[in-house]
């Protein structure tokens, strides 16, 4: 599977974001999210920019860090080893 769904799953550990709490922010099932954190399906290209969208509403900083997981660009965090 793609890597929507590692860069996903590593972005809601960092922030503390739940499962839960980002599909009621994008309005769709919890089903669809865990799906995509545990790599079972992968997100559309329209889904990912909902993220996205969600991901800046619930905290800035994990959205950009989604950005730059899922295009592969070093993050602010270092990234290193």
């Amino acid at each position: 599977m793609g890597k929507a769904g590692k860069a996903l799953r590593q972005v809601l550990g960092t922030y503390g974001v739940t499962q839960n709490r980002l599909a009621v922010t994008m309005g769709i099932n919890r089903s669809t999210v865990h799906q995509w954190v545990n790599e079972i399906s992968d997100p559309l290209a329209e889904a990912v920019t909902e993220i996205i969208k969600a991901l800046r509403q619930i905290d800035e900083a994990a959205a950009q860090d989604f950005i730059d997981l899922y295009l592969e660009r070093e993050t602010q965090g270092g990234n290193e080893g």
